[in-house]
This record gives structure tokens, sequence and C-alpha cells, in this order.
């Protein structure tokens, strides 16, 4: 399991390194300025691995371009990251993309809480084309918890699952024991609903580690 620190400005990667985190995202659909410019002064910041993120706001984020525009903004970014957020309405630019070596990160977040079934067939698409499948759901109840818990344990590896919103904020807490990879938290300015901070998911993992 690693710390995902979500960064919204480039400043907050040191804070975020320092309280615990071992990736860093750039959320480029939050942040202000030229977004090479945003990566590339996180490179000199810190050694962290970096995730360079642009969410559309059909998934909770705030780019509402076309996947043409989407890529032109990406491929400013790609000198200066590892890994890179593709959602599926995206995915016919992931050729280019690992063409440079970068990893793709293949996501889906919804608002609404799917099956087992449909988190399988899920799972499939997105791991037709990228490395990590990332499935972030919103659960409307606790037997919906227990699926994804059962669906992120018997998944293959490596398989990142978590919640949006409040309500089950502790189940952020629980899905990297049952196999997910990553774990996002904010570093300062959260940027999605129900997010821990880095420093205090980190306190968090502390202690349930230590009481196990």
């Amino acid at each position: 399991m690693k710390i995902v620190a979500s960064l919204t400005d480039a400043s907050q990667a040191v804070a975020a390194r320092d309280n615990g985190a071992d990736m860093l995202e750039c959320r480029l659909d939050l942040m202000e300025g030229d977004p090479g410019s945003q990566l590339k002064q996180c490179r000199e910041l810190v050694s962290l691995p970096v995730i360079g993120t642009l969410r559309s706001a059909q998934e909770g984020g705030r780019y509402f371009g076309s996947a043409q525009e989407w890529f032109e903004k990406v491929k400013t970014i790609l000198p200066f990251v590892d890994y890179v957020d593709v959602e599926q309405r995206f995915a016919m630019h992931v050729s280019s993309i690992k063409a440079v070596g970068k990893t793709i990160i293949a996501s889906h977040h919804t608002n609404q809480m799917l099956s087992l079934s449909e988190l399988f067939g899920l799972e499939r698409e997105l791991r037709a084309y990228g490395d990590i499948p990332k499935i972030i759901v919103t659960p409307s109840n606790e037997d919906d918890i227990i699926n994804l818990l059962s669906f992120t344990r018997a998944a293959k590896r490596p398989i990142c699952t978590g919640v949006m919103g409040s309500t089950f904020q502790w189940a952020r807490a629980m899905l990297p024991f049952f196999g997910s990879e990553f774990v996002y938290c904010h570093a300062g300015s959260a940027t999605a609903v129900g997010q821990y901070s880095v420093e205090e998911f980190a306190e968090l993992m502390r202690r349930m580690r230590a009481e196990r």
C-alpha cells in the first residue's frame, strides 16, 4: 500500500513527503498556471514518483474539454511524471503515453455502487488498456462496503479501489488491508470529499498496524 498525496499546487510537495506520502498526484484540473511548470517544480522539490491526472467533470474533476484537448494538455507534462491517470473516455491516447515509458492508471469514478459482477467486468475493461485499474465507487450501505472489500481481495493485482464521499470515509482505511495498491489523501487542500490528510492517514496506518 502506498499513500498518494493529491496536490492542487506544487508547493505542497515537500510537506506531503515529510508527512508520509509515498507518491504524489498532481491534479492538473485543479492547479493554477502552466501544468508543465507545476510538474517541473514538483520534480525539483522532491524525488517521489509522480502521477499526472487531468480529471474530467464527468468523473468528479474540473476538466471540461474533448479527448484530443485532454491529450494536448497531458503531453506537456509527460517528461515530469511516472504515471498517467487515464479515464476510459481518453483511452485512445494510451499507446502514445506508453510509447514514452509511462505507467497507466486506468481509472473509473462513479457516484453509484456497482454490483460484484459489474466490478469484475469493469476491472477487465480497465486492465485491457491500463497497468493499474483504479475503481472508485459510492457505497450506500454497509453491504456495499463488504462487496467492495470482497472484490478488492479477489481482484488480480495490482488494483486500486476506493470510495467517494464522507459517509463511509473509514472504508478508505480498510481497503489497503484487502489489497488496494494506493490510498489517495490530501496535502492541505482536499481534492475529494472525505479524503484524509496525508498526516492523518499515515498516523492511522501506524496505529492500525501496531494493533494487529
